[in-house]
């Protein structure tokens, strides 16, 4: 991909190996992420840690990754970057890739290599999708459902287009409040195929269909904008069916003991990693090229599946998954890429929605608001 050259930095210590760096590191750094469970598991694994072997150093968490594009556009044209590390799905990283608001990196260079010295770049191989992006987890957002839903007469959902299906399953659903995910769903459900999907959202009449699929449930949707919050609607029993991410949804399941299932027909497949907001002071940046370097080596990213449904993204810590660090379940069943959990998956185009998220976005809200 070619960057654009407000991307490229040219002082070495961007590429100096953080192990080796002798320069001066801040005491402080804020990491933006997206809150609940997901981001209690990055604390456990990485952050803690790391702060237990830097003692002095100050960490504070903003849970505003789902305005991280709109965020980081606006402290560029401010002049004033206050974030120093930002979790990302790879659609947006690609697109803060492409802006200059993210740094481009050397994965070998920054990030540890796995155990038998496999280079970084080989150990995380197609999932950096982006010369900016750094992969930490594989999940999905797919649906859960109340298990105890007196007008299903003992049905239960077992495909995504019974999302669809009020008649069978009638109730209050929960979506999220933005068009990825929720276009490719309704394409499928209105019969397109797999390998159509984004053919057809790239024309009219194939955006039009996908709206007026999600017309048909409008009216008896709530419209989410936080990972919690599908989780607190189907607890509080205020929707029976909803969209969130698969490691929200286990924490409810498992950890809460919740009547609630997982629906894992035509999961959306999707990425989660660090980006390095471009234009960072040099001190700054040390400090976070030094937490990049631990929060993503082999063991770290094993370690964060102790505590989330979430698959690490590097191959060499796969084999290091194991329990559940509280509940003492084998976690490998709860993770996405389950063959069990995998027969029907959708993989996000990531560099499509990259080109085309603005303008949905635009015609999404919209919608919404007609």
């Amino acid at each position: 991909m070619k960057l654009k050259t407000a991307m490229l930095l040219t002082t070495a210590t961007v590429l100096a190996a953080p192990g080796s760096m002798a320069q001066e590191m801040a005491d402080s750094m804020t990491l933006v992420s997206w809150g609940g469970a997901y981001q209690a598991s990055q604390i456990a694994a990485y952050s803690d840690p790391y702060q237990e072997m830097n003692p002095d150093v100050e960490i504070v968490w903003d849970e505003s990754s789902a305005e991280a594009v709109a965020r980081l556009r606006a402290m560029d044209e401010a002049g004033n970057l206050t974030w120093d590390l930002v979790d990302v799905v790879a659609a947006d990283a690609i697109r803060l890739c492409d802006e200059g608001l993210a740094m481009e990196v050397d994965h070998d260079e920054i990030l540890a290599p796995a155990p038998d010295g496999t280079p970084a770049s080989e150990d995380f191989g197609d999932l950096i999708v982006s010369d900016c992006f750094i992969p930490q987890i594989v999940y999905s957002t797919t649906f859960g459902y109340r298990t105890d839903v007196a007008e299903w007469n003992g049905a239960e959902p077992s495909s995504v287009c019974d999302v669809f299906d009020t008649e069978t399953f009638p109730g209050q659903r929960s979506l999220e409040r933005r068009p990825i995910g929720n276009l490719e769903w309704a394409l499928i459900c209105d019969g397109v195929a797999y390998e159509d999907v984004y053919d057809m959202l790239e024309t009219e009449e194939g955006v039009d269909r996908a709206f007026a699929m999600l017309d048909t449930i409008k009216d008896q949707t709530i419209w989410w904008t936080a990972g919690a919050d599908t989780p607190q609607l189907l607890a509080d029993g205020e929707v029976v069916i909803g969209s969130t991410y698969n490691g929200r949804l286990f924490s409810l399941i498992e950890e809460q003991d919740q009547p609630v299932a997982m629906l894992w027909d035509w999961q959306m497949f999707d990425l989660d990693g660090w980006i390095i907001p471009t234009g960072l002071p040099e001190d700054r940046l040390n400090r976070v090229l030094d937490f990049v370097n631990f929060a993503t080596d082999t063991q770290r990213l094993a370690d964060q599946a102790a505590y989330i449904s979430y698959g690490p993204a590097r191959d060499s810590s796969a084999p290091l998954v194991g329990q559940h660090a509280e509940l003492g379940i084998d976690m490998a069943p709860h993770m996405p890429t389950d063959p069990a959990n995998s027969v029907n998956t959708f993989v996000f185009n990531y560099e499509w929605w990259a080109d085309y998220r603005d303008d949905l976005d635009a015609r999404f809200q919209a919608w919404l608001a007609q």
